[in-house]
């Protein structure tokens, strides 16, 4: 119990010591040394990889400077454009370069990575520091709701594509996608919302014992807009580099690019807030832990994967919210699980053990799985 009273993100690890990774990254890839790109693809894909993680972090202290400044609304539409964005614009390159079964792998991490691997170690964690935890039940459970009709939302295009496929019908494959994402588009700003409505006196509670959470200083509106220009800049760089040598990490290492995809990638994209969550659970802000994963997951679901499948039709290959079955099968393992563990409104570390194992089992089936095997849908 003693190791975790002292816990904090500056103690574990300070993140913005792994930029200088991206100077590896550059100087490797742009400026030719260490041999060049050529033959070093696995270290350009580890350092890209590492120079991500604070970037993304730096987006968020920049998006929550932002939000304390420019009131409660912006605040939220923020969060809602801003909260994925070093995941966005790694899809987004891999989209423009035709990876679309890495995209759908990655949306599908995101997902599992936030229910069960954030979720999980900060239930357990938070439970071996603090013992049992209560959180709102009401919005757990309005979020555990979501996430059964999130799961649905995905599940339903996947079933029906059969159909489709039989009868070559590609117009109405995309047709379809494109319906259904804009449907998933508009409950997430009916979510957004109601969540903004109905904000009520424990949120702003909440914010009053918040030091140690704000990892960065107290950035001015000028600041705050720079830091996120530049951050989102070096995101856009490193993620190039990131995204164009999947293909060779994926033959030297015998890893998948599916494996890569639904690991890797969220992993790389969300460290910084998943730290975050973790801690505050430890802090025995549970309720904000949970809000942080779950939210996440749902915006992952509901927001940002219908807007990839419109950014790709500006390329050559067409997303589709098509997911083979074992995508699904994951999706609704985490989905169930996580549901009935935050419907009750409290929790412990078992429980959080119970969703790392799940996270862990998946893990695993996901690295054993060949990639020249037939992906049924």
């Amino acid at each position: 119990m003693n190791v975790l009273e002292n816990f904090s993100i500056k103690k574990l690890l300070n993140l913005n010591t792994l930029l200088i990774f991206g100077a590896v990254a550059v100087a490797i890839e742009w400026l030719g040394l260490f041999g060049g790109p050529s033959g070093n693809e696995v270290l350009v894909f580890a350092t890209s990889a590492l120079a991500i993680i604070p970037l993304a972090g730096l987006i968020g202290q920049a998006t929550e400077a932002l939000s304390s400044r420019l009131g409660q609304q912006i605040s939220g539409l923020l969060n809602a454009t801003l909260g994925n964005a070093a995941e966005l614009i790694i899809t987004i390159l891999a989209l423009s370069q035709g990876l679309t079964e890495l995209v759908k792998a990655s949306i599908v991490g995101s997902i599992l990575g936030n229910l069960l691997l954030v979720a999980g170690l900060s239930l357990f964690l938070g439970g071996l520091r603090n013992g049992r935890q209560r959180f709102n039940s009401r919005q757990a459970g309005m979020n555990a709701t979501l996430l059964v009709l999130a799961f649905m939302a995905l599940a339903i295009p996947s079933l029906f594509d059969v159909a489709l496929v039989e009868v070559n019908a590609q117009d109405a494959e995309l047709l379809f996608s494109e319906g259904v994402a804009l449907i998933l588009i508009v409950l997430y700003g009916l979510n957004l919302l109601y969540s903004l409505r109905n904000n009520n006196v424990e949120d702003d509670d909440n914010h009053d014992d918040d030091e140690g959470l704000h990892q960065g200083p107290e950035w001015s509106l000028k600041e705050a807009v720079i830091a996120l220009a530049l951050a989102t800049l070096g995101i856009v760089i490193m993620s190039e580099f990131l995204v164009g040598s999947v293909e060779p990490v994926v033959a030297q290492l015998g890893w998948t690019e599916f494996f890569v995809g639904i690991i890797i990638v969220p992993i790389v994209g969300n460290v910084a807030e998943h730290l975050v969550a973790v801690q505050v659970a430890i802090k025995n802000k549970i309720d904000l832990s949970m809000t942080i994963a779950l939210g996440s997951s749902l915006q992952i679901a509901l927001f940002v994967a219908p807007v990839l499948v419109f950014i790709s039709l500006l390329f050559q290959e067409k997303l589709l919210l098509v997911f083979n079955v074992y995508e699904l099968i994951a999706i609704s393992a985490a989905s169930l699980i996580t549901a009935l563990v935050a419907l009750d409104g409290e929790s412990n570390w078992f429980e959080g053990a119970m969703l790392l194992a799940v996270y862990l089992i998946l893990v695993l089936a996901f690295f054993v799985l060949p990639g020249a095997v037939p992906v049924p849908h």
